[in-house]
């Protein structure tokens, strides 16, 4: 039996998420009771939509006469009887269970039978909200995101007990509403919160480590990943709570120590440090509510004295390959004479000619002047040999990502780089220190970890050894300011920063499908609508490569031991199978063969 339309919502909890839900339903013509018990909160949700749709009309995105019938259909109640009337009930109360459950228990009593209730839970169980209402078939998740006027991503969550008709017709206001819905099973985190948290987790124990600053953390994912925002920037603006609570939950149900809420957590959360909403959180901000972050005592003194660096004028890079090109290109593009040395001269000179074509495209679309394409071209000397490095300040090596090999040519560099030449490996999951061990200078070995397209990318993570000296380290930092790079310091643990974080979160995506819980393009659809990621998941393993996930998977296993970061069974199915995503054709999905 169809459910018809629902035109008067009511929305139980009018803090941030309430108010929000609450204006989308307003302006879609919805009749809306918006229902708080606390004065406060009831005169600022109100507050919040008059300052909201006056903005509106002011970016002439609706007109005054809208904005007053948008105004007219929110009436603001301090008494949940006043959902008497109501079609759908959205909750929006804080994650507690026994705080939802007296909310669902005051609703029992006092809506019509066919009235939906809904939950906008992200972490505590929907079938168990629905066994403890007088109405089980009637009550469904309703997850929105925050901002939810902005998010487009809606998760529906249904449980065993809720009947299908029910589900229909809060889909169908979702579309209405210009979201895009997704029906999902009940677990703690559902797909979103379930693949973020875990990763906001690891950002948090990784911080509390001291193995990066919190602004290398979130420069690094949002340079190396090109997401919106650095993961203890979203963890103050979730607030600190409530990230402790879903986890808590999904660590409840999955025993995955991913899961297991870093101790960081529990001590910012029970001093009151909760993140914006506090004014405090990872970093401290202008006003409790205010996005403006303000220098605090973590905050690094750009006056404070640092190591200098040495001086570099020329450089070298060995390779070939893509990466390789990439950097070469980088260099001569800052002004830097480059020597570009592979294992034969005529590697050399195709290496060279890559990077030409590049130049030009760069011409063509207007990112780089005609001389200019000419003197970086001028700047770059292939070589077929690697004595042609002996007068470098700084070589960088972009070979295969084979110990054995990146060793051999740390020797054979040993042998021919000048005293005092820093020497830097790009390596983005192997012990920069097992290089550096392979010269009789470890002093001068660092980590430069850059990204692909290097031209493109601004991040390049620099890894000191135990071993590195702070003028080597200083070097390279100040080489990538030359470059406009953005460097963030980590040490040499495997996976670094980004991919320490990353993929961790890939792994659990495919841990999602293989468990029959999600496909793929649900997933890669929540994590794009729902956390603003721009690429989804299973996109993204397709264009690295599932051999090269693969590959850092193991890597992150074998160095932390931790069962929660074994690879997926399924994804070690489809290496063997020769589904490597894009490259081969095939991987979680199939692509037109070039």
């Amino acid at each position: 039996m169809d459910h018809p339309p629902l035109r008067t919502i009511a929305v139980v909890g009018l803090g941030t998420m309430g108010t929000g839900i609450a204006d989308i339903l307003a302006r879609s013509g919805r009749e809306v009771i918006g229902i708080d018990t606390n004065d406060a909160a009831a005169r600022r949700a109100v507050a919040a939509f008059e300052a909201s749709t006056a903005r509106s009309v002011r970016r002439d995105r609706m007109t005054e006469t809208e904005r007053r019938a948008a105004l007219s259909r929110l009436r603001v109640r301090d008494d949940i009887a006043a959902a008497a009337e109501a079609e759908l009930v959205i909750e929006v109360v804080p994650e507690d269970y026994d705080t939802k459950c007296q909310v669902f228990a005051a609703l029992d009593a006092v809506v019509k039978p066919d009235t939906i209730l809904a939950t906008g839970t992200n972490a505590l169980s929907v079938t168990r909200l629905a066994a403890d209402s007088d109405r089980p078939e009637r009550v469904l998740g309703l997850h929105f995101f925050n901002p939810a006027p902005a998010m487009r991503l809606v998760e529906i969550v249904s449980s065993v007990l809720t009947a299908p008709e029910a589900v229909a017709a809060v889909t169908a206001l979702a579309r209405e509403l210009g979201k895009d819905p997704i029906a999902v099973g009940d677990r703690p985190g559902f797909v979103a919160d379930g693949l973020l948290f875990g990763y906001l987790n690891q950002a948090a124990a990784m911080y509390e480590s001291r193995y990066a600053t919190r602004e290398d953390i979130d420069a690094a994912m949002r340079l190396g990943c090109g997401l919106p925002m650095g993961p203890l920037a979203l963890l103050d603006l979730i607030g600190v709570d409530t990230a402790r609570t879903v986890l808590d939950a999904m660590y409840a149900e999955s025993r995955d120590r991913l899961h297991a809420p870093a101790p960081l957590l529990r001590q910012l959360s029970d001093a009151g440090l909760t993140g914006r909403k506090a004014g405090r959180g990872f970093y401290t901000y202008a006003a409790p509510g205010s996005a403006a972050v303000v220098p605090d005592a973590l905050t690094p003194d750009p006056a404070a004295p640092a190591a200098a660096g040495r001086t570099v004028q020329a450089v070298g890079v060995v390779g070939s390959g893509t990466m390789a090109c990439g950097i070469a290109e980088v260099f001569a593009k800052a002004g830097y004479a480059t020597v570009l040395a592979a294992r034969s001269r005529e590697k050399a000179d195709a290496a060279k000619e890559r990077i030409a074509e590049a130049l030009e495209r760069a011409v063509r679309k207007g990112r780089l002047g005609g001389e200019e394409r000419e003197a970086a071209l001028a700047r770059i000397t292939p070589a077929g040999s690697l004595d042609a490095l002996a007068h470098a300040g700084l070589v960088v090596e972009a070979v295969a990502e084979d110990l054995a090999v990146k060793r051999r040519l740390f020797g054979e560099l040993d042998a021919v780089c000048a005293p005092g030449a820093v020497l830097a490996t790009t390596t983005s999951s192997l012990p920069v220190v097992a290089c550096a061990r392979a010269t009789s200078r470890p002093q001068d070995v660092v980590g430069m970890h850059f990204f692909n397209p290097a031209p493109a990318m601004k991040l390049v993570e620099v890894v000191r050894t135990v071993l590195t000296a702070d003028d080597a380290h200083a070097t390279v930092r100040e080489v990538c300011a030359a470059l406009r790079k953005h460097p963030v310091d980590c040490a040499d643990r495997a996976g670094f920063i980004v991919n320490a974080l990353l993929f961790p979160y890939l792994n659990n995506a495919v841990k999602m499908v293989q468990e029959h819980y999600a496909s793929p393009d649900d997933i890669d659809a929540a994590m794009k609508l729902g956390g603003g990621y721009p690429m989804g998941p299973f996109e993204l393993l397709d264009v690295v490569g599932l051999d090269v996930s693969l590959a850092i998977e193991r890597v992150l296993h074998r160095e932390f031991r931790d069962p929660g970061l074994a690879p997926a069974p399924l994804l070690e199915h489809l290496v063997a199978a020769g589904c490597l995503g894009r490259k081969t054709g095939r991987g979680f999905r199939e692509y037109a063969r070039r």
